[in-house]
């Protein structure tokens, strides 16, 4: 698992503010800055490095992960207001994989930027497994509670008097 990343860019001063808003529906916030870049990450914690470098700029291609299509189509439209350019608007990628949710945006400098969800929409997801004794909460709401058994002595039967 990658832990964090070093971009090269051309002008930190016109990369911060379009990664910054580009990246702030995913979570991502400047979390350290220093002179000619910052770090930024989900939580304060840095994983995306930037670094101007204007002599040594390759565009590249990156992708972030989200669980929610609706992260990648905000990622894109923040990516947009942000003064990215369109690389392929949010919807599926059948040829990546059937639930391969993606939107592309060029940065500043020509680094295509991905969000993607692999994850299937939300109606197809299956619903999460039900809490031990959710079923007897839900009775007792409906006032069907049963009584407990009796517990003690002979496995909690009742022995006859």
């Amino acid at each position: 698992m990658i832990d964090h990343f070093t971009l090269k860019v051309r002008d930190i001063a016109a990369s911060k503010p379009f990664y910054a808003r580009a990246l702030a529906p995913l979570g991502y916030v400047v979390a350290m800055e220093y002179e000619g870049g910052c770090g930024m990450g989900p939580k304060g914690k840095p994983d995306l490095w930037l670094h101007q470098d204007p002599e040594n700029v390759r565009p590249m291609h990156f992708a972030f992960h989200t669980e929610d299509r609706k992260l990648v189509d905000a990622f894109y439209a923040a990516a947009l207001a942000a003064g990215g350019k369109d690389n392929g608007p949010p919807g599926l990628r059948p040829d990546y994989h059937a639930n391969y949710y993606a939107a592309f945006v060029h940065d500043p400098d020509g680094h295509n930027v991905e969000a993607v969800c692999h994850a299937p929409p939300m109606a197809a997801r299956r619903a999460p497994a039900r809490k031990k004794g959710a079923r007897k909460a839900k009775a007792a709401a409906r006032g069907k509670a049963r009584k407990p058994a009796a517990r003690g002595r002979g496995g909690g039967k009742r022995r006859a008097a």
